[in-house]
């Protein structure tokens, strides 16, 4: 393969990996995402349109995320829970801090 027809493939490649968004989150207690119980501790999120995937170490969990911009900034991050049948806490949203975005994550 030429440069010419190699050089486009790797354009299209980094803007795909560029698209996807990865921010740091704190969590105080434990906490479902989907049908996974994340631990306390900080965790990495990235999304990517409407999928979030949270990383500590090896856990590992997705979830479907619907990615909304607020009108201000808002100033920390916040997590923002609802109680589920099975009286553990479900993440219902997560506040960029610094941002004006917000994921709120499907059930």
């Amino acid at each position: 393969m030429t440069i010419r027809k190699v050089l486009p493939l790797f354009l299209v490649a980094g803007l795909a990996v560029a698209s996807a968004r990865s921010y740091t989150v704190n969590l105080f207690q434990p906490s479902l995402v989907g049908a996974t119980e994340l631990k306390p501790g900080q965790y990495k999120i990235e999304v990517n349109e409407n999928k979030a995937i949270l990383r500590q170490g090896k856990v590992q969990t997705e979830s479907s995320v619907k990615v909304e911009e607020g009108d201000t900034r808002f100033d920390t991050t916040v997590v923002r829970y609802v109680n589920s049948t099975d009286g553990k806490v479900r993440i219902q949203e997560i506040r960029i801090g610094g941002t004006k975005t917000r994921l709120v994550f499907t059930m």
